[in-house]
């Protein structure tokens, strides 16, 4: 199965997202640095990260973005992007990332 390009409307929601989210959690966001965003990954208990606003461009992370919008939607618990995956995975994603 190859990787397809998400829509930039999704790029657009996730970037709005992460905005109207820093309002709602301004305690939360002061650890975010500018051009980055918090997201939490796990499949049961959820880990916090901080990422880089770059990688929304990069493919892979599109494909993943896409399987974690089909589960969760834009609408989450923790407050932030949830990312449904294990964190073995996700570190290997961001380290290839990072490569890039």
């Amino acid at each position: 199965m190859g990787l397809m390009r998400l829509p930039s409307s999704l790029i657009s929601n996730v970037k709005s997202f992460s905005r109207i989210n820093a309002y709602r959690k301004r305690s939360h966001q002061r650890d975010v640095p500018k051009g980055h965003l918090a997201v939490y990954v796990g499949e049961n208990q959820k880990t916090r990260f901080v990422i880089p606003i770059s990688f929304l461009e990069q493919p892979l992370f599109q494909e993943l973005l896409r399987h974690s919008e089909e589960e969760f939607g834009f609408d989450h618990q923790m407050g932030g992007l949830t990312i449904s995956c294990q964190e073995d995975q996700f570190f290997k994603l961001t380290a290839l990332l990072h490569i890039s």
